[in-house]
């Protein structure tokens, strides 16, 4: 378990989360109409879907920004992963909807439509650049703090930008570097919350090393149960995308002792 809570500096993730954004632009200008109709690893969801979610998520960042905050203890970032298969219903009828009305055009409507949700995001992030990190914001689960709720919203769009890859049969995409850092990070303090303990060192270099799983704690020199793998990897792994097995199979992760099968305990996401 880390050792405290961690805390993200604010600029750097204002700056992936644009940064991220970017990318994703650049990407849905880069459709065919082929594309948009691929089938994805999202149940129903076409590349078409896929877009339009990252859309909704964008264009209800102002109004979760500078909304009325909703009574309630924060939400952590860690009981934020433990809700979103909550309302994985919900967010499907939304987006198909979503999808319906504002993306069934060709690809030059479709990158438009998507162009005014990257502007209204980037917009809204630029208001809000000064505000006080531990700010409390509305988000769908109630008050967050603003950065930590910031970093939510890179998971949405570095969780969703490997889901496009992978629909498009393309190489990894080329995510902003501190948006994946922030995302390990968060997923791997997840882990830890959600499997306390000291049996098993996860190591995510170069961005996360934490302790979890019940079981003797380690103390010094090599650490009995160790696991360790690459960033998107992990995420993968976390959210679902690649299966335990799958990933040691693939030699994508490392994993020694007799605590160290993870596949219990994954996925953090729903």
């Amino acid at each position: 378990m880390p050792a405290k809570s961690r805390t993200y500096r604010p600029a750097k993730v204002h700056a992936a989360l644009a940064a991220q954004t970017e990318a994703l632009r650049a990407a849905v200008h880069r459709l065919t109409a082929d594309d948009l109709e691929r089938p994805t690893r999202l149940g129903s969801w076409r590349v078409r879907e896929l877009v339009a979610h990252l859309s909704l998520v964008l264009d209800r960042l102002p109004e979760q920004l500078t909304g009325p905050v909703p009574d309630g203890p924060p939400v952590t970032p860690s009981r934020f992963t433990e809700l979103t298969g909550t309302v994985a219903e919900a967010v499907d009828t939304a987006v198909t909807g979503f999808a319906a009305e504002e993306f069934a055009g060709p690809p030059g409507a479709v990158a438009a439509r998507f162009d005014r949700s990257v502007d209204t995001a980037r917009a809204a992030l630029d208001a809000v650049a000064d505000d006080a990190p531990a700010r409390p914001v509305a988000m769908r689960f109630g008050p967050m703090p603003l950065t930590e709720f910031l970093v939510t919203r890179l998971v949405e769009t570095v969780v969703h930008a490997d889901d496009l890859a992978a629909a498009l049969g393309a190489e990894p995409f080329p995510h902003d570097k501190q948006a994946v850092a922030a995302v390990t990070r968060l997923l791997a303090d997840a882990f830890a919350d959600r499997v306390p303990g000291g049996a098993v060192e996860l190591r995510v270099p170069p961005y996360a090393v934490v302790q979890a799983v019940e079981g003797p704690r380690h103390t010094r020199g090599t650490p009995p149960n160790v696991v360790e793998t690459d960033p998107l990897t992990w995420i993968r792994l976390a959210t679902g995308r690649t299966g335990w097995a799958e990933a040691v199979d693939a030699a994508a992760v490392s994993a020694g002792g007799e605590r160290s099968d993870l596949r219990a305990y994954l996925p953090l996401l729903g």
